[in-house]
């Protein structure tokens, strides 16, 4: 049976800007868009987040009904497909995380899918571990197989100066695994090579990395250099200054994709919570340890969207960062567009506030 979507469809090949009509959806994909009257709801690709702990009170590491609470929260929010995302921890804990997100089904009604395990860390810079447990250890190509080994990992954040980092560079990446580069001190050097090595992206752009010294440029400055490389960039008006967001769309054009970093305090609002174990006191929208370091984050890619367009950008370039750009790093051309042939993951927010009314997966609403 052919499932209607009606609206302004955001992201078409070729348009610049939503073209009123219908998406046809058969199999839980989109098979032809049909120009014609429609609602003016805008109907964009559903959301992708590379990089998510948490939400709504769950934390994907409390196991297998906590990953699905994260999943089933930042559905509501417009996120169709996520990455759910580790902190350092003692490597037999993370070999069971990995293990357990592998027996979960990526798909299941009622949350977002699951893209596979982005394990961040344990294999970075203890100097830049930010709010991350102090679990960092060095690069070891073993116990970095065990991980893999253990269930479906699709991204590693690892430090580039680390010994044997390069070399774990090229095994991640010649399995298909990405690598994003981040929680490091790295030089501009050390960056590059681990960009000509395979790795494809940095971890939350200026945050937790060496940066834009004018006589020391770091691994901010090479990320923003790297040709293919996608970056994630936690919009939520804290983790970085509107003037340094603006200048990496500027230069990284295309290259951006917009993650939450959210924690379980996501979506309750102001008052404590924790992060591997460590206390969070979220105030005022801003997530930190005691001491101040900023711990994650609260975003959803929703409010991510409607950040976006503040800073100048149009609905349907916002939607590049949210959808195809994310999916896109992940090598997952089925994801993140309305195209023939693509997964009818799909979000409808109202044109003028762009909260988000509805939520499809496969064509079926959430």
């Amino acid at each position: 049976m052919t499932a209607r979507l009606d609206g302004q469809v955001v992201g078409l090949p070729g348009a610049a800007g939503p073209v009123g009509g219908a998406l046809l959806v058969e199999g839980g994909r989109v098979v032809a868009f049909h120009e014609g009257p429609a609602p003016p709801r805008l109907l964009l690709p559903g959301f992708v987040d590379l990089h998510v702990h948490g939400g709504g009170g769950a934390d994907v590491m409390d196991g297998p009904e906590g990953l699905r609470a994260v999943a089933a929260f930042h559905l509501r929010r417009g996120t169709t497909a996520l990455c759910p995302t580790t902190v350092t921890r003692p490597l037999d804990e993370l070999r069971a995380f990995v293990a357990a997100a592998g027996a979960l089904a990526p798909d299941a009604p009622g949350a977002a899918r699951l893209l596979g395990v982005h394990l961040e860390g344990p294999f970075i810079d203890e100097a830049r571990r930010g709010a991350q447990p102090p679990f960092t250890r060095p690069v070891d190509l073993a116990e970095l197989a065990a991980l893999v080994g253990a269930g479906p990992v699709a991204a590693v954040t690892l430090a580039p100066e680390l010994p044997g980092a390069v070399e774990a560079v090229r095994w991640l990446a010649a399995r298909g695994v990405r690598v994003s580069l981040g929680h490091s001190s790295c030089t501009y050097a050390q960056a590059r090579e681990a960009f000509a090595a395979g790795a494809g992206g940095v971890t939350h752009l200026f945050n937790a990395m060496s940066g834009l010294d004018h006589k020391r440029p770091g691994l901010a400055a090479a990320a923003l250099e790297a040709e293919g490389a996608v970056l994630e960039l936690i919009l939520d008006g804290h983790h970085v200054h509107p003037a340094l967001a603006r200048l990496a769309l500027r230069a990284a054009r295309g290259r951006l994709a917009l993650v939450t970093d959210a924690i379980r305090a996501a979506g309750l609002g102001d008052g404590e919570s924790e992060l591997g174990g460590q206390r969070v006191v979220v105030r005022d929208g801003r997530a930190a340890l005691d001491d101040g370091t900023l711990a994650g984050s609260v975003l959803t890619l929703d409010r991510a969207l409607r950040l976006a367009v503040d800073l100048g950008l149009t609905v349907a370039e916002a939607s590049l960062l949210l959808s195809r750009n994310p999916a896109d790093a992940l090598g997952r051309a089925d994801l993140g567009r309305l195209t023939p042939g693509a997964r009818a993951d799909v979000v409808a927010v109202e044109p003028e506030t762009l909260a988000v009314e509805q939520v499809w997966v496969a064509g079926v609403e959430a």
